[in-house]
């Protein structure tokens, strides 16, 4: 073979070679469709001494683990075998122009009744971490949760020590009574709801709780070991503290999302929220057990489920039993640690680097002031109510208005056939129609107005909302979810929210990315995100008794020009009301 010959077989195998390089490199990021069946079912379970009869995802308690890695399509066949209705949301997914599948019962779909079924079919695109998926219909997530895991691309490192193992531990509450009937009575009273009777880990309540110490969720580890541990709040209204006793956590993601990492003993999460820690082990066996607890941040005047939770942490050996060995117990910031609360919050910081950038948006095009609380709605003639007065009945608002669910139909098929007009309004207020000092001295009147009403976005806008507590009825934290985006957190203080002052110290270089934050008690939030998702799209309190009584509201955006800025159409299959 003369020189030429071989230097043009050798072009040819370096071009097949790069070829071959390219089709792999594209196979892995496109990603593979991934099948699931969800059968929703009835489970006979004891907690507590008491046995009683669930609604759960093919009969396990919490329900099945979802994995994907990013890039992947998710097609998830949901079949409802039980009398109530349902419908699933995938909490944290951006569903970007897949609407259909988000899942809130009467805003992107009708909901799964009896004997019926629905494919949630829906790609994962750009996000990679831990997320979980949620019963989107009054209090069915009560018992209808479990966890959504996206990992990398393949041959995709994380951005920290890869871990020895993974490990998913859900929060959660537990209600001797049925979660449904605990709704329907605050609701007909107007009073606050019956208190959860117990927290659980992955299902369980463990050994502080009455007749459950074989109910505890155990976690084994091997000294020297590094565990990510994926922390998730499924509870329906309580924010959590969580601990492990002489260990540290590096924090070193939140809502799917990565952060610069920090240390800590303790870690807060509100309803929805999601952290993932680092756990390393410790070198030497300790010849001791460690409780893992978990426990309530409350500052409202409500009444509140405030036990603990403990799962117990054991060391592996080869020769020893961990039975019998001494528990050491941590320490929890009382109930009410807003400064805690506070202090944790600000640590997180996103990335910002150029493999994970902050692409918060530096220029805005639309300003929002939404005011977040409760108050009152009148109690109905010869009723006496169990509410703030025996004439009123607890709510909730966004700028005074009380969210109403449209029940023959869903917000975005309102909104995609047309038939807007007599489904919602868009004229929800951009600012508080009536000022007042928020975080001061509540108004005389607390009376609320109610109504179905978004805000309607172009595609493409950037917005800036700031969320401010209000003392009405007391003063509480507000754990606030978007779906369809991740926003980035700029700001954060107490008080009533400056525009002329507090702007000046937004974090604009590394702010956290997130899908829930908390609206802090007594003070605000100030989020930034691009409306680059056609749809419409919930935004509201992830306590579920103010999701109940109208904490909510819905943001319609637009299509854009292009074709992949638009709206797909709803797949054959979708719910009928």
């Amino acid at each position: 073979m003369n020189n030429y010959m071989a230097t043009r077989v050798l072009h040819y195998l370096l071009v097949a070679f790069l070829i071959a390089i390219t089709y792999n490199i594209d196979a892995a990021s496109a990603g593979i469709t991934r099948h699931y069946k969800f059968d929703i079912q009835l489970k006979n379970i004891t907690r507590l001494c008491k046995a009683k009869t669930i609604v759960t995802v093919n009969g396990k308690f919490p329900g099945p683990k979802v994995t994907a890695r990013e890039g992947d399509n998710l097609q998830i066949k949901v079949v409802n075998h039980v009398s109530n209705n349902i419908s699933i949301h995938w909490h944290g997914i951006r569903q970007i122009r897949s609407g259909w599948a988000d899942g809130p019962s009467y805003v992107t779909q009708c909901p799964i009744q009896t004997g019926q079924s629905y494919v949630y079919n829906f790609n994962v695109t750009g996000q990679r971490g831990t997320l979980w998926w949620h019963a989107h219909i009054q209090w069915m997530r009560a018992t209808v949760y479990g966890p959504l895991i996206i990992l990398p691309k393949l041959h995709q490192p994380y951005p920290f020590p890869k871990p020895y193992k993974q490990i998913p531990i859900l929060f959660g509450e537990w209600f001797n009574a049925d979660p449904q009937a605990v709704l329907q009575q605050a609701l007909q009273t107007g009073g606050g709801p019956n208190a959860s009777d117990a927290h659980t880990f992955n299902g369980l309540p463990g050994p502080l709780y009455n007749c459950s110490t074989k109910d505890t969720y155990n976690l084994s580890v091997k000294p020297g070991k590094t565990y990510l541990l994926r922390l998730i709040n499924a509870a329906l209204d309580d924010e959590l503290f969580f601990t492990i006793a002489n260990h540290t956590l590096t924090v070193v993601e939140a809502d799917a999302s990565y952060v610069k990492p920090f240390q800590t003993n303790i870690v807060l999460l509100g309803p929805g929220q999601t952290t993932n820690v680092l756990l390393k082990a410790k070198p030497i066996y300790p010849n001791a057990n460690f409780y893992m607890l978990a426990r309530p941040y409350f500052t409202g005047q409500g009444t509140i489920d405030n036990t603990t939770v403990a799962g117990i942490l054991k060391y592996q050996h080869k020769h020893k039993s961990s039975k019998n060995l001494p528990v050491i117990k941590p320490f929890l910031p009382p109930i009410n640690s807003t400064s805690y609360a506070a202090n944790f919050t600000k640590m997180f910081r996103s990335l910002a680097n150029s493999k994970y950038p902050a692409n918060v948006p530096k220029t805005v095009d639309k300003k929002y002031f939404f005011t977040v609380g409760l108050g009152t709605n009148p109690c109905p003639k010869n009723q006496t109510c169990q509410g703030p007065t025996n004439t009123t009945k607890f709510a909730a608002s966004i700028n005074n208005v009380s969210f109403i669910l449209p029940n023959q139909t869903s917000l975005l098929q309102a909104y995609f056939f047309g038939i807007s007009k007599k489904v919602f309004m868009t004229d929800f207020p951009s600012a508080p129609l009536f000022k007042f000092n928020y975080t001061g001295m509540p108004p005389n009147n607390t009376m609320v107005s109610r109504g179905t009403k978004v805000v309607v976005l172009k595609y493409n806008t950037t917005v800036e909302l700031v969320l401010q507590g209000t003392s009405i009825l007391g003063m509480e934290a507000h754990p606030f979810h978007l779906h369809g985006f991740n926003f980035y957190v700029v700001g954060q203080g107490f008080g009533n929210f400056d525009p002329n002052r507090d702007p000046k110290q937004y974090n604009l270089v590394d702010p956290v990315e997130r899908n829930t934050i908390n609206v802090p008690s007594g003070g605000w939030v100030a989020i930034r995100f691009l409306a680059d998702n056609p749809g419409v799209w919930l935004m509201h309190c992830h306590i579920e008794i103010h999701l109940s009584w109208g904490l909510t509201m819905a943001w319609v955006v637009l299509d854009g020009d292009l074709p992949n800025q638009k709206l797909l159409p709803p797949p054959s299959d979708f719910p009928k009301c």
